[in-house]
């Protein structure tokens, strides 16, 4: 049995066999320009064995967050990005262990093997660290895609079939740039990877300060909009729609 829980944006808490993952955490409710318009701030169930961290942007690698968690929590993150870590975290930074696309390690009853990911490898325009971005698949009862941040590759086809895809379909802003998939890029990325289940994350979370006017409901229709079109194209996938702090279990396969 699967049990998951979507605190919005990419955070995800993932429990399998025993073992606890927790996806990208933004722990807080404000970064920089952007602001929680949806949802709390997470109270996570307890302490995760490990944190996957998908790329280096800082919605997703945010060392805030990462300093709230024990300082025993394995930090698994992309090749290349084990030394920014230390830097920022010194002594808080855990077990951290870093993997290229292909590579796998063990957390607890879980094998996780990082798949790659089509998105841009930098910190930011302020930062000269890069590191390829990843998503992770994690197999235990049960297989979960976790995509990260990503657009639309070939390679996804070779990551399936899986249980459950954690995709995202937004972002935090009124627009998407390259590598980014939105509902419709998402429902192909699920046909893709023959997943038998869907959670739409990335998507109706945060946003930047000042966007005070926007009607509630926009934050919801990427989700809806995903829904749709996996409706139409991915039938044998079953999506579901969290709000930010809802859970769903799934059984085993």
């Amino acid at each position: 049995m699967l049990q998951l829980t979507w605190y919005g944006h990419s955070t995800v808490w993932i429990e399998d066999s025993g073992t606890r993952l927790l996806t990208d955490p933004l722990l807080r409710n404000r970064l920089a320009h952007l602001r929680r318009r949806r949802g709390s701030v997470p109270q996570l169930p307890g302490a995760p064995d490990a944190v996957l961290v998908s790329h280096l942007h800082a919605d997703h690698l945010d060392f805030a967050s990462l300093r709230r968690l024990p300082e025993h929590t394995t930090l698994v993150v992309p090749a290349g990005a084990g030394r920014l870590v230390r830097q920022a975290l010194g002594g808080t930074a855990g077990r951290c262990v870093e993997l290229a696309a292909g590579d796998r390690t063990t957390i607890g009853q879980l094998t996780v093997t990082a798949v790659p990911a089509a998105h841009h490898p930098g910190r930011g325009p302020w930062s000269r660290h890069r590191a390829p971005a990843l998503g992770y698949l994690v197999e235990g009862q049960a297989s979960t895609w976790f995509a990260g941040d990503t657009g639309l590759f070939d390679e996804m086809t070779k990551l399936g079939p899986v249980d459950l895809a954690l995709v995202p379909v937004g972002g935090w802003g009124p627009t998407l740039g390259p590598g980014h998939l939105d509902p419709a890029g998402a429902a192909e990325a699920v046909r893709r990877a023959a997943a038998a289940w869907a959670v739409p994350i990335h998507f109706g979370t945060f946003w930047p300060v000042g966007c005070d006017r926007l009607r509630p409901e926009l934050f919801r229709q990427p989700g809806d909009d995903f829904a749709g079109h996996a409706r139409a194209i991915a039938p044998g996938t079953r999506v579901r729609v969290l709000s930010p702090g809802e859970s769903l279990t799934i059984p085993r396969p």
